[in-house]
């Protein structure tokens, strides 16, 4: 015979995986949502393209942005285009 109590702890590890599971999805959820709203948000030229001031070069571009709101030029390990894409998912990117 089993003790009930390590039944008990089985369930209830599966309902905690399940819910820090399902608390991550809504997690992403919520932000992929907010940065497509604010991607959406700026302004664009006639092909779709969002019309940003690039920091690192400092000059105006029209790029397109991925799903998660980042640019194609986007260098991951540079300090202008971190901070390029932190406005972009904020909404307060320059713009022309």
């Amino acid at each position: 015979m089993t003790d009930g109590g390590a039944g008990d702890d089985g369930i209830g590890g599966y309902i905690r995986r399940a819910i820090r599971s399902a608390g991550r999805q809504y997690e992403q959820s919520r932000e992929q949502f907010t940065t497509g709203r604010t991607v959406n948000r700026l302004p664009a030229d006639e092909y779709g393209r969002a019309k940003i001031v690039c920091r690192r070069h400092a000059d105006r571009r029209a790029v397109m942005l991925s799903e998660q709101g980042v640019p194609p030029c986007f260098d991951a390990e540079n300090r202008d285009c971190q901070g390029c894409l932190e406005d972009i998912r904020e909404g307060v990117i320059e713009t022309w």
